[in-house]
């Protein structure tokens, strides 16, 4: 059981797993702040794609709701495109909601690990690995949200092809 006693003037904690915290000058908190300052920089990227992310997501939900009422309209051939295009599109709107969920994992794994490195500086606690596997859980995270965005924008650039049929539709200029 960990005992606390004073020793002249400083409190003193027998468990080596709580220490006092360190004396803070203003170059030790400064010095902290520069740490922190490239996952900040991490998180403004992130959001920056997450922007991206949610402009995608908003031009394919309005294309769906273009599509809707003309499904429901067609009839034979012209029915089955709209169903295709239908389902490609609710195809999409799926990998960017995935997308924005891992870009946003990221994000909070960040901050998790720029409040960390401010508590583990601050403790004097030594939290170096779990800082790694936050970081190397950001990276991860924000690495398969960019696979599966390009993935979305290869599907996306396959799904907008114009008909064979109207590449070669003529007009009749008799008359």
């Amino acid at each position: 059981m960990p005992v606390i006693w004073m020793r002249g003037r400083d409190l003193v904690h027998s468990d080596p797993m709580i220490q006092a915290a360190p004396n803070l000058s203003v170059t030790t908190v400064a010095e902290i702040v520069r740490l922190a300052v490239a996952p900040v920089f991490l998180l403004s990227g992130i959001g920056a794609f997450l922007n991206v992310c949610a402009s995608r997501l908003s031009r394919i939900v309005d294309r769906s709701r273009y599509v809707e009422p003309r499904l429901l309209e067609s009839r034979g051939v012209e029915h089955e495109r709209w169903i295709g295009e239908l389902q490609t599109l609710d195809r999409r709107m799926s990998l960017v909601s995935w997308a924005i969920f891992l870009s946003v994992l990221s994000a909070v794994l960040t901050c998790l690990l720029v409040a960390l490195l401010f508590a583990a500086s601050l403790t004097g606690t030594e939290v170096g690995t779990t800082i790694a596997l936050l970081f190397i859980g950001s990276m991860l995270a924000i690495g398969l949200g960019f696979a599966i965005f390009l993935f979305e924008t290869l599907l996306g650039s396959r799904s907008v092809r114009v008909r064979s049929e109207l590449l070669q539709h003529t007009v009749d200029e008799g008359g």
